[in-house]
C-alpha cells in the first residue's frame, strides 16, 4: 500500500471498531432486539479486501457483518437504525443485526444462515458473467461454513464455469465454540481449493497489506475472466461469538493471546516504521466519527417502529 492507502486503511479499521466498542456498550443497555456479533479483530480482513473492489462490485456477509457493511460505505446511520429494528433501516426493521443489505451498494446481506451467503455471491457473479458488466462478487464467511455442503457446492460451480467470485473465509479458529483444530479434516481452509483447481492462498489476517495484496491479484484474476480464488484469511479471535458470550470454553490466555494480535496496531506501528505521523488527522478523524455516531443513535432512538399491519408484508405472496 502506499502511505495514503495504508492511512486511509487504519482510519477506516479504526472506525469499524469504534462502531463495534459502541454496539456492544448500547446492546448492553438492553433496548436492542436480537443478537449482535463483534467484528473487532477482523478489521483488516474487511478493510484490505475492499479496498481491491470497485463500487459497484458486489459482497455477502454473515452473521458478523457490520465491518462488511462500513467497509463497502453502507451508511452508518441506515445501519443503526436497522440494528434497533426500526422503519429507517436499510431493510425497514425486519432483518437487525445479522440480515444487513444495501443493494445499492452492492451488499447483497448479512446472513444468519452459516454459509448461506456464499451461494448467492457466486449468483452475482454468474449474472455478472451473463451480462458482462464486469463486476466481480465476493462471499465473505467463516472457518465453520467451510465444513457446510454449499461451500464445496458453490466452488465447483464456480470454478467449472470460471465465475468472477472470490471466496474470503475469515477463519477465526472457532466455529462458534467448537474449535477448528477438531472440526476440519485439513490443517487450512486454503488446502480446499485445490480440489476444485483454483488457487487456494492463506494470509494473515490481522495484515491488512497483505490481506490487500492477495485481493487484488484475486479480484484482477475474476475480472479478466481467470475465474475464483479462495482466500483463507487467519486470525486469532478477539470476542466471544455474540456480545455477551461467556467463554467458558476457552481460556484467559486465548483471549489474551488474540487481543495482543490487533491488526490496528500492527498497522499504526506500520505507519510509524515509514515515519508518517499521522496522530492528529487520525484523531480529528475519529472525534467526526464518534460524533456522527452519536446523532446516528439518538435519531434511531426517536424513529418510528414498522406498523404491526404490515407484519406479514414481503412474507407471503399476495
Amino acid at each position: 500500500m502506499t502511505n495514503e492507502e495504508l492511512l486511509a486503511a487504519v482510519a477506516e479499521m479504526e472506525r469499524i471498531r469504534t462502531f463495534e466498542d459502541r454496539v456492544s456498550v448500547e446492546f448492553a443497555k438492553g433496548d436492542m432486539p436480537g443478537f449482535v456479533h463483534s467484528y473487532s479483530g477482523a478489521e483488516a480482513i474487511a478493510v484490505g479486501v475492499m479496498g481491491a473492489l470497485m463500487p459497484d462490485d458486489l459482497i455477502t456477509s454473515t452473521h458478523r457483518g457490520h465491518g462488511h457493511c462500513l467497509a463497502k460505505l453502507v451508511p452508518v446511520e441506515g445501519v443503526v437504525a436497522e440494528l434497533f429494528g426500526r422503519e429507517s433501516g436499510l431493510c425497514r426493521g425486519r432483518g437487525g443485526s445479522m440480515h444487513i443489505a444495501d443493494f445499492g451498494r452492492g451488499m447483497l446481506g448479512a446472513n444468519a444462515i452459516v454459509g448461506g451467503g456464499i451461494a448467492i455471491a457466486v449468483g452475482g457473479a454468474l449474472a455478472s458473467s451473463v451480462l458482462g458488466d464486469g463486476r466481480v462478487a465476493v462471499a465473505f464467511f467463516g472457518d465453520g461454513a467451510s465444513n457446510e455442503g454449499v461451500f464445496h457446492e458453490s466452488l465447483n460451480l464456480a470454478a467449472i464455469w470460471r465465475l468472477p467470485v472470490i471466496f474470503v473465509c475469515e477463519n477465526n479458529g472457532w466455529a462458534e465454540s467448537t474449535p477448528f483444530t477438531y472440526s476440519s479434516s485439513v490443517a487450512s481452509v486454503a488446502d480446499r481449493a485445490a480440489s476444485y483447481g483454483i488457487p487456494g492462498i492463506a494470509v494473515d489476517g490481522t495484515d491488512v497489506e497483505e490481506v490487500h495484496s492477495v485481493a487484488t491479484h484475486a479480484v484482477l484474476r475474476a475480472r479478466i475472466g481467470d475465474g475464483p480464488t479462495l482466500i483463507e484469511c487467519r486470525i486469532p479471535r478477539r470476542e466471544g461469538h455474540f456480545v455477551g458470550d461467556p467463554e467458558g470454553y476457552r481460556g484467559k490466555e486465548s483471549i489474551d493471546a488474540a487481543r495482543n494480535l490487533d491488526p490496528i496496531e500492527i498497522a499504526r506501528s506500520r505507519l510509524h516504521a515509514r515515519g508518517l505521523n499521522a496522530e492528529e488527522l487520525l484523531a480529528e478523524t475519529a472525534a467526526q466519527w464518534r460524533a456522527r455516531l452519536d446523532d446516528a443513535y439518538a435519531t434511531a432512538r426517536e424513529a418510528a417502529l414498522p406498523g404491526s399491519e404490515e407484519v406479514e408484508q414481503d412474507v407471503y405472496a399476495r
